[in-house]
C-alpha cells in the first residue's frame, strides 16, 4: 500500500514538474516573440511613417472631394434634394453668388478646375462668374437674373446638375474615369466618350510591354543564369560581375545611354551602315518606338531575372543530372524532366519580380518610347506634377495597385510557393 502511494505521489510530482516546465517554456517563447517584435518595431514604424501612410493618403484622394463642398457650402445646402431636370431656383442662385463672393480666389479657382473635370467649359464659366459677381452691385438685381446676364448657361438645368454631382464629399468620378467610365445625368454608369476613353488602352499597353519585357528577360536570363551556375568559380565571378554592372549606374544614365546608342546617328545605325546592311540615309528606327522601349527595359531589368534563377540553380545538386544520364536519359530529356522543374521556383520569382517592376516604369518609356508607348505611370506622373489633378493620379495609382494584387493572387493560386515545393 505504501508503495502504491509513493508511486502516485511521484507521478503527481512529475506531472506538476512537466506542467511547470511547459509554462516556463511558453513564457520563454512569449518573451522571445516580444523581443523579436521590439527589434523590428523601429523598422516597422519607419516604413509605416514614410511609406505606408503616404501611400494610403494618396489613395484616399481618389474618392476625396471635400474641396468643392467646402468652398460652396450654401450651394450644397440649396441643391440638396434637387432633381436633375429642375430649373434653377432663386435660392440656389443666391447661395452660389454668396459662396463665390465669400470664397478665396485660389479656392474658387480650384473648384472651377475640379468642375471642369466633370464638364468642359465650366472652369471658364465659374471664373468669369466669380469675377463678375464680385464687381457687381449686390442690390442692383436678383442673383438668378445676374447669373443669366453673365452667361446664358446658368439658365440651363444641366449646368446646375453638374455642380450638384460635384458637391458630395466622396465621389467615384475619378475611379470610374480611370477605367473609361462615367455617370450620366441620371446617375447611371456608362462608357465615356471616345475622346476621353484612353485608359483601358493604356492599361492593356502597360501589361503588354511588361509581359514582353518579362519574356525577353527570361529567354536571355535563363541561359545566362545556367552558364554562371555551371561555370568554374573564376569564370562565374566574372560573369556575375557583368550581370551586376548595370546596378553601378543610375537608371537615368543607363536610359540616356540607350538614347545615344539607338538614335538615327547612333552607334548601332553607324555600325550597320559601315557593314553595308542599311542605307545611312535611311537608318533603322530604333528609338521613340516600341523596339527601343523593349531593348532599354530589358537591359535594365535583366539582372532581376538572372539573380533569382541563379540562386535556385546554384542549389541544384550536379549529381541529379549525372544520375539521369546514368539511367539512360539523353541530355535534353534530363534537362527538361529533371533540371528545368527544379529551377521553376527561380523562374517564377524572377518573372514576377521583372513583371511587377516593369509595370511601374516611367523614365525609360518617357525617354526612349514614343507617344504610343507611354505606360500608366506616365499618366500618373502627368496628373500629379503637370496638371495637379491628385484625384485622377490617385485613381490611376489605385487601379494599378488593384491590378497588381489581382495578378499576384492569380500567381499565388496557380504557381504558388507551396505548389512549387510539392513539384
Amino acid at each position: 500500500m505504501n508503495t502504491v502511494l509513493t508511486t502516485d505521489v511521484l507521478q503527481a510530482a512529475v506531472a506538476d514538474e512537466q506542467r511547470a516546465a511547459k509554462r516556463r517554456l511558453a513564457r520563454l517563447h512569449s518573451i522571445g516573440r516580444w523581443k523579436a517584435l521590439a527589434l523590428i518595431a523601429p523598422l516597422f514604424l519607419f516604413l509605416l511613417a514614410v511609406f505606408l501612410v503616404p501611400i494610403a493618403i494618396l489613395l484616399t484622394r481618389a474618392v476625396d472631394n471635400r474641396e468643392v463642398s467646402a468652398v460652396l457650402p450654401k450651394t450644397a445646402a440649396a441643391l440638396a434634394g434637387r432633381h436633375d431636370d429642375a430649373a434653377p431656383t432663386a435660392d440656389a442662385a443666391d447661395a452660389l453668388v454668396a459662396d463665390l463672393r465669400a470664397g478665396p480666389r485660389e479656392a474658387v479657382a480650384e473648384v472651377a478646375k475640379r468642375l471642369n473635370y466633370y464638364q468642359s467649359g465650366l472652369r471658364s464659366l465659374m471664373l468669369k462668374t466669380a469675377r463678375d459677381v464680385n464687381a457687381a452691385d449686390p442690390t442692383s438685381t436678383s442673383a438668378i437674373e445676374k447669373l443669366k446676364e453673365i452667361d446664358e448657361r446658368w439658365a440651363d438645368p444641366a449646368t446646375w446638375s453638374v455642380i450638384q454631382r460635384a458637391l458630395p464629399q466622396q465621389t467615384d468620378f475619378y475611379l470610374l474615369a480611370a477605367i473609361d467610365l462615367k455617370r450620366d445625368a441620371q446617375g447611371s454608369i456608362r462608357q465615356a466618350s471616345d475622346d476621353n476613353a484612353i485608359y483601358r488602352d493604356v492599361i492593356v499597353r502597360t501589361f503588354a510591354i511588361s509581359a514582353s519585357v518579362m519574356l525577353i528577360c527570361l529567354l536571355l536570363g535563363y541561359p545566362l543564369a545556367y552558364w554562371i551556375a555551371t561555370a568554374p568559380p573564376a569564370t562565374a565571378r566574372r560573369l556575375m560581375l557583368l550581370v551586376l554592372l548595370p546596378f553601378w549606374t543610375s537608371l537615368l544614365v543607363r536610359t540616356t545611354a540607350w538614347v545615344v546608342v539607338l538614335q538615327s546617328g547612333g552607334v548601332v545605325n553607324s555600325l550597320l551602315g559601315w557593314l553595308g546592311l542599311v542605307d545611312p540615309a535611311h537608318p533603322v528606327e530604333l528609338i521613340h518606338n516600341r523596339i527601343g522601349v523593349l531593348i532599354a527595359m530589358t537591359h535594365i531589368l535583366l539582372p532581376f531575372m538572372v539573380l533569382p534563377i541563379f540562386s535556385v540553380m546554384k542549389g541544384i545538386p550536379p549529381n541529379y543530372m549525372r544520375a539521369a544520364a546514368s539511367l539512360g536519359a539523353p541530355p535534353l530529356s534530363a534537362f527538361l524532366r529533371v533540371y528545368l522543374p527544379l529551377s521553376l521556383p527561380g523562374v517564377s520569382a524572377g518573372g514576377l519580380l521583372v513583371f511587377i517592376l516593369a509595370l511601374g516604369y516611367y523614365i525609360t518609356p518617357a525617354l526612349v518610347g514614343g507617344a504610343q508607348d507611354q505606360m500608366l505611370s506616365y499618366f500618373i506622373a502627368y496628373f500629379a506634377s503637370q496638371v495637379t489633378n491628385w484625384g485622377m493620379a490617385a485613381a490611376l495609382s489605385a487601379t494599378l495597385l488593384v491590378l497588381v494584387l489581382i495578378l499576384y493572387a492569380v500567381y499565388h493560386r496557380i504557381v504558388g510557393i507551396d505548389k512549387l515545393r510539392m513539384g
